[in-house]
């Protein structure tokens, strides 16, 4: 089998593949109370997306995600879900939702092949979840995560954006609410995408090792080699199954093991968070429709360009916003 490798000998293992950049939520870290989305148009076709995981998997890609914006808003998501549950070769298939949907559609996705979920949940405060979210109800997200859990996942993780001075205070209420449900939790370091009216992202910047010290203050957090092929690296508890994980891309080194690509819901193959550099793939599969050989190469000629870090950290600051992107 072709492996995808970049200049750094990185495997790429891991695609992140964007169906929507539409969202029923108005996250203040994630996009601006107004935004334009994309026309429906220029979206690629669940066919086209489906073909595009085949491809990936032939490369050597283990681990697919389906992001969005919110990819239960995505019309024809159980034919998504289906067509890549079924491709052969495929180990880990995830999705990252914000959980509105999940009442709904939990237990057809369980059926239909993904096997794993990442949750955003960034609050247990109803109030402050709306404020958050602009549009989002914590009871709806709440009876989400238990549909999920109830469905039968292998594996269900909540993802919380840590941000100073608005939910700081919560970070041990939500890891005890993680213990208490049986599920895993990730915290995340806010990352510059976006000009955004809402905040300074430099004013609501919370570093990865200041949520760990106050988690250390309640519960002994036993580091873990384990990982799921993400960027979350993971610690135990002594008297809970449930993961404590950190994501933190400002950390030395985050970059330095980075197996992963993304596809955005337009079809530009994104070779790094940070970076804008990116393939075509939309225009070159529709050129192509039965030259699968000629994706193929023009994927791994891509891969090859893969800068080797993000420069977050230097003040440069992407301007599209985390939903076009596809997290």
């Amino acid at each position: 089998m072709t492996q995808l490798v970049d200049q750094f000998g990185r495997k790429i293992k891991y695609l992140r593949l964007s169906v929507t950049d539409r969202c029923d939520f108005r996250c203040i870290y994630c996009m601006d109370e107004t935004m334009r989305f994309l026309p429906r148009q220029q979206l690629l076709t669940v066919e086209e997306i489906v073909r595009l995981a085949r491809i990936f998997i032939e490369l050597g890609v283990e681990k697919i995600r389906l992001t969005g914006g919110e990819p239960l808003v995505r019309r024809g998501i159980q034919e998504i879900v289906s067509g890549i549950g079924a491709l052969p070769g495929l180990k880990d298939f995830a999705m990252t939702t914000n959980g509105s949907g999940l009442l709904a559609h939990a237990v057809v996705l369980k059926e239909r092949g993904l096997r794993r979920l990442n949750i955003s949940l960034d609050s247990l405060q109803a109030d402050r979840f709306a404020s958050i979210t602009r549009t989002g109800k914590l009871d709806t997200v709440l009876a989400g995560i238990r549909a999920a859990r109830d469905a039968g996942f292998e594996n269900i993780k909540l993802n919380t954006e840590v941000m100073n001075g608005r939910n700081t205070d919560e970070i041990v209420s939500l890891v005890d609410f993680a213990r208490t449900e049986g599920i895993d939790i990730s915290f995340i370091e806010e990352m510059p995408m976006g000009e955004l009216t809402s905040h300074g992202r430099d004013k609501t910047f919370y570093s990865s090792s200041k949520v760990r010290s106050i988690i250390s203050d309640q519960y002994s957090l036993i580091p873990t080699t384990e990982t799921t092929l993400g960027p979350s690296h993971y610690f135990r508890m002594a008297d809970s199954t449930t993961r404590v994980g950190f994501i933190s891309p400002f950390s030395p080194g985050f970059c330095t093991a980075c197996n992963r690509v993304r596809l955005t819901a337009d079809g530009r193959l994104l070779l790094c968070l940070g970076n804008e550099d990116s393939l075509d793939l939309r225009s070159l599969l529709r050129a192509n429709p039965d030259n699968p050989d000629r994706i193929r190469a023009a994927i791994t000629q891509a891969v090859g360009r893969k800068p080797e870090r993000h420069h977050f950290d230097g003040g440069v600051q992407v301007l599209r916003f985390m939903n076009m992107t596809g997290g």
